[in-house]
């Protein structure tokens, strides 16, 4: 538990709220309830091991604060998440009550172990360790299979190493959503383009012979198809959007718009990941206390390819 003034308010409530959730325990000096609910707090925030923080506000010491949170009577107990209050309850609660009030809210132990994986994968990533970085990304499934953004890495890179069976079988139950997930219709995409150069013998051509096809027929969409999926297969994604868009530009529903629906998988495979929390950037409230906003990074170089494709495709469609 940490004692909260004006001053610190910023970085020990708002700021430490954008990683880990933070209680916020409003209480007086002169307050029974407020003594018996204290030991309630702390004996739980021992007991959820970093699930949040604990913080207390001397609302007679600090009433600049209790007026931005409007509050009225004590002890009354606000719940920060992402630097925003979700929710909170007044008056002293047992300590059931209070555990039901933060399992609302707080993630789970397997949810916290997963996040805690995938970052450990990422830096494994960056560090070439692909095999140890596929482990971390199954342990992190197994501990929450409802973590999306694991699963998604996951079978991301067994498509990326060639394990194709694997990839699709992760893939089977979010595309049984409805409506379908973007990202894993995206992967799905991206592993037809790997199958089809496993299964087709166009895979193996050159893009030479390709050319010399569509150069006879320039409609001939199902080779500059196979040409787009083979230069995905490969990474070489501006040039397979440049070749999806001749097929769009010429025949917008050829083949149940296979084309476009391959050119959206594409920018969604190369969008910028989403960060899993929100920066933050200085702002007033009302109550003059400062708090923390969401910033707007500058585009980086993937964005505004992305952005560039994606005007290019807008435009082909009109």
């Amino acid at each position: 538990m940490i004692d909260i003034t004006v001053e610190n308010f910023e970085s020990e409530v708002v700021a430490a709220s954008m990683a880990t959730p933070v209680l916020v325990d409003f209480w007086a000096t002169w307050c029974g309830p407020c003594k018996t609910l204290v030991p309630t707090l702390e004996k739980l925030e021992a007991a959820y091991a970093g699930r949040f923080k604990l913080a207390k506000v001397d609302v007679d010491a600090n009433q600049q604060i209790a007026g931005m949170f409007g509050i009225r009577s004590v002890p009354t107990c606000v719940l920060m998440v992402g630097g925003k209050p979700v929710d909170g309850f007044m008056g002293a609660q047992t300590e059931g009550q209070v555990r039901e009030f933060l399992d609302k809210h707080l993630p789970s132990e397997g949810e916290l172990m997963a996040e805690s994986e995938v970052d450990e994968a990422q830096q494994l990533i960056e560090s070439g360790d692909t095999q140890a970085a596929l482990q971390k990304l199954a342990d992190a499934l197994t501990a929450d299979p409802s973590n999306d953004d694991a699963r998604f890495d996951y079978v991301r890179l067994l498509i990326a190493s060639g394990d194709y069976e694997q990839a699709a079988s992760l893939l089977h139950e979010p595309l049984k959503r409805i409506p379908k997930p973007l990202q894993f219709e995206a992967l799905q995409h991206w592993l037809q383009c790997m199958l089809f150069v496993q299964q087709d013998e166009r895979g193996n051509w050159e893009l030479a012979q390709f050319d010399a096809a569509i150069a006879q027929n320039k409609r001939d969409f199902d080779t500059r198809f196979a040409k787009a999926q083979v230069l995905a297969a490969e990474g070489q994604w501006t040039a397979a959007m440049d070749e999806l868009l001749e097929i769009i530009m010429r025949d917008k529903e050829w083949n149940g718009q296979a084309a476009r629906k391959l050119f959206v998988g594409i920018l969604e495979l190369l969008a910028p990941a989403k960060p899993k929390k929100p920066d933050a950037v200085p702002g007033k409230t009302a109550g003059g206390i400062e708090l923390l906003g969401k910033n707007t990074a500058e585009q980086d170089q993937a964005t505004a390819l992305v952005n560039s494709y994606r005007r290019k495709l807008s435009m082909a469609l009109n």
